[in-house]
């Protein structure tokens, strides 16, 4: 008795303990919790802006269409980096349209070194507000010690472009080089069961093979000389070079490092890339003339895009009576139910239609799609949205943004319009079953599955089993019935024959003035003109945009107003190598992607896996 007893106490001690451990380790990060909150919400106010400066555009990380949401516990524990931030492509527009009229700003500067990606296409969405500044005599500068070949596209629309001594131009030319895994899995004794409809549906090459077919090299040849010819051409018009230069200075680059003195900032001035050499210091010192004023720290007057924007923004709100365009944002892979934003789920984002389609104010939807495509289910319950939408008397036009192929596009072919911006690349009508099974690896290390089933289907998709015959058939045939249903929705939505779509599907991608060409899209533009066509159809001449996503709950909301806080107040760490390695860790985290987005409940997909490779 007095041995249980003992016991008793020495556990109940430690008990006692760990429980006082826990209410204070809870009750210190409540305390950190306050102190954010105080921080975020009252830590002094805003200062105002400067009477007289320069906004600065300066995004960090991706330039996306649609924020995904911010982790808790990383926002809390981790230190934020530039790698994890992502800014809104209306975000950056609205600011700088904003400037235009705005005494008080009087030049244009764009700082892009922690840029990590923006892509071809939005960045032409943001010309059009860079050129309307530009027209109100306002200059336009970029400076950078290091240019990416996505960060110079942006600064190549500056009327001028510095360069740091130690610095360069770093230009490759657009690559598709996606992980070909047939031989590792084959090591791992891993058996990737795969069935695919279209000639050119390379999404499951892959699997399959150590290397990439004839047929896709010529497919994706196509598409990357169309969209590298149009940042050559882009680059060339705006710093005023010779036709072919860019290729020039690219093929050239590694002998004249070797010829010369290997001097990359000196080649990037050279070749007309950069205008003029300067220090930090110097650049400093040269942009503070050019505003005219400089802050308490001595630095040229400037103000953050992000906040001058909160700033002269204010609340968005809406008025109801008036008539609206709603713009729905589809962005990222496509899967089943309820995805968080940055991800296309089918039900949050049927549910978004939905309320627009049921919204009398509501005249017309836009649905911005940016999506590779992704799980065939959640795509048709998409499209049936759709299509009630516009069986409810509210048109539909789809605009574009750098991709939308395989079940991107599927979603998109039920619209009344469709837009696509000059650099989308699109198509991709093709579609694929694929999953894996580990029956040889489970029997190498000694483990063997067997027994009775009451069908000749029972157990047939357990991962450790081989795959059965009948289910095999099954598979090839489900898939040949989703392409061709896939053939029928496209000769449909978009008044084609069937030998027409035949002609563009097969899985093959599309630049978008392949597409235009094609019939796969009515006209090359950007969102507002697909907002300014939606207006036209929904016969509106005054009317407001209304943006619809899913509302986040309290905690999400607040995170992420953390988040762009301390990014816009430039809390966020910088490293300079932050774009160099992001680009570096890319094919990594798309090759982890490629079995994550594998979601579909039938595994059949419209998906096209190489659409990224520069977007």
């Amino acid at each position: 008795m007095s041995n249980a007893s003992f016991l008793r106490r020495v556990f109940g001690g430690i008990w006692r303990t760990i429980t006082h451990i826990r209410n204070a380790l809870a009750n210190i990060v409540f305390l950190l919790f306050l102190v954010v909150v105080y921080f975020v919400y009252f830590g002094g106010g805003p200062e105002p802006l400067p009477e007289q400066a320069a906004l600065v555009l300066n995004p960090m990380g991706s330039i996306v269409d649609q924020k995904a949401p911010v982790d808790p516990l990383q926002a809390l524990l981790t230190e934020p980096s530039p790698a994890d931030y992502e800014v809104r492509l209306r975000d950056v527009i609205e600011a700088i349209e904003i400037a235009r009229d705005d005494e008080s700003i009087n030049a244009l500067v764009m700082e892009l070194e922690y840029l990590v990606h923006a892509g071809i296409s939005r960045t032409q969405e943001i010309v059009a507000a860079l050129e309307s500044f530009r027209e109100t005599g306002k200059p336009i500068v970029a400076v950078g010690d290091f240019y990416t070949q996505d960060q110079y596209l942006l600064a190549s629309y500056a009327d001028e472009v510095i360069g740091h001594p130690m610095g360069g131009v770093a230009i490759e030319g657009y690559g598709m080089y996606p992980q070909y895994f047939a031989e590792a899995l084959e090591k791992l004794s891993v058996t990737m069961h795969v069935f695919r409809a279209g000639q050119y549906k390379s999404a499951v090459e892959p699997f399959l093979r150590n290397d990439m077919s004839p047929e896709e090299k010529v497919a994706a040849k196509q598409w990357l000389d169309d969209l590298w010819g149009r940042y050559t051409a882009t680059v060339e018009a705006n710093r005023e070079l010779a036709e072919g230069a860019v290729d020039a200075y690219v093929n050239g680059f590694a002998q004249r490092m070797v010829d010369g003195d290997g001097d990359s900032a000196r080649d990037a001035l050279e070749a007309g890339l950069i205008d003029q050499l300067l220090t930090r210091a110097q650049a400093d010192d040269y942009l503070a003339e050019l505003v005219g004023e400089r802050d308490e720290e001595g630095l040229y007057q400037s103000v953050p895009f992000e906040q001058y924007l909160h700033r002269k923004r204010g609340l968005e709100l809406i008025d109801s009576s008036s008539p609206r365009i709603a713009v729905i944002t589809a962005q990222g892979n496509i899967l089943p139910g309820d995805q968080p934003p940055g991800t296309v789920g089918s039900d949050s984002l049927a549910r978004q239609i939905r309320a627009a389609t049921a919204n009398d104010g509501v005249k017309a939807i836009v649905l911005r799609v940016t999506s590779p495509g992704g799980s065939m289910f959640a795509s048709e319950v998409i499209r049936e949205h759709v299509l009630l939408a516009r069986a409810a008397g509210k048109p539909v036009v789809v605009s574009m943004g750098s991709m939308a192929a395989s079940g991107g596009y599927y979603i998109a072919a039920a619209a009344d319009e469709i837009w696509a911006t000059p650099t989308t690349i699109t198509g991709s009508i093709g579609v694929f079953a694929a999953f894996p099974t580990v029956e040889n690896l489970l029997q190498r290390a000694g483990v063997h599955t067997d027994g009775v089933g009451t069908t000749s289907l029972a157990g047939s998709l357990r991962l450790d089993r081989g795959l059965n015959p009948q289910l095999s058939q099954a598979l090839a045939a489900g898939v040949e019935n989703s392409y061709r249903k896939f053939l029928d929705i496209v000769a449909d939505g978009r008044d084609m024959t069937l030998e027409e779509v035949r002609h563009a599907a097969q899985g093959r991608v599309w630049s978008a003035s392949d597409a235009l060409s094609l019939g796969l899209v009515d006209f090359l533009g950007n969102l507002d003109d697909a907002i300014g066509a939606a207006a036209a159809r929904a016969d509106l001449v005054n009317y407001e945009i209304e943006y619809i996503e899913e509302p986040l709950s309290p905690g999400a909301l607040f995170f992420q107003q953390l988040t762009e806080r301390m990014g816009g107040l430039g809390v966020l760490s910088r490293g300079d190598s932050v774009a160099a390695l992001m680009a570096m860790y890319q094919p990594v985290i798309a090759a982890v992607a490629v079995i994550e987005n594998l979601q579909d409940p039938r595994h059949i997909y419209g998906l096209c896996l190489t659409c990224s490779s520069t977007h």
